[in-house]
């Protein structure tokens, strides 16, 4: 299929913005800008079963850090966007976070699937799935099960695995002498086939 110069240069800026917005979200996070932070994600955003709108988002997010966190850096890394039409895509972000809890310093890598969408000319967040592989203090590598240890709870599994069932396949079968190779996924379809139609994780809140 081809595309004209103009789609191929508005889906570049489209990449930009949401390369962008991401980062806004974990400055704006950190630095306790709640209005910034709520104003990335789209007007009507679902926050609960019975809640929906940025006054409930931002009322939460301020509940959360206010109560569970001193301090947090948000360090983005790895980042896969695709595209279902010019104003919806998905992406997956690698994000490494430290938390100051208390007499605690907790690390904590994870991994978000968002869904992004365009909205009278801007991209914003329409949902962000958060995948967590462990959260630990800095002095306690998360060695062994249950890698997500926060002070004062119970440990527990964070999903980071969950969304792509190629890891438990890999642990589950034998290695080939001579594996087959699936073909290549198309551009836009690398994280689709990757899901390969699980079900989103239930994920528990921390």
């Amino acid at each position: 299929m081809t595309t004209s110069l103009e789609q191929r240069i508005d889906r570049l800026e489209s990449l930009d913005e949401i390369r962008q917005l991401v980062a806004k979200y974990s400055l704006s996070l950190d630095m306790r800008d709640l209005d910034a932070h709520v104003n990335l994600f789209a007007e009507d955003i679902r926050v609960s079963r019975e809640h929906s709108g940025r006054s409930h988002l931002k009322a939460w997010v301020d509940d959360t850090l206010r109560h569970q966190f001193t301090g947090t850096s948000h360090h983005t890394g790895n980042h896969i966007i695709e595209f279902k039409d010019p104003d919806n895509a998905i992406g997956v972000l690698y994000s490494k976070n430290e938390h100051e809890c208390g007499g605690e310093w907790v690390i904590m890598q994870m991994l978000y699937w968002d869904d992004y969408q365009r909205i009278d000319g801007r991209w914003y967040f329409r949902r962000r799935l958060p995948c967590y592989w462990y959260a630990t203090d800095l002095n306690k590598p998360p060695i062994g099960d249950m890698k997500m240890r926060w002070p004062g709870r119970e440990p527990y599994y964070g999903a980071f695995h969950e969304l792509f069932p190629s890891w438990k396949e890999f642990w589950q079968n034998s290695p080939a002498e001579l594996p087959e190779v699936a073909p290549p996924a198309p551009v836009d379809e690398f994280l689709t086939r990757m899901r390969r139609g699980s079900p989103a994780p239930k994920i528990r809140v921390r």
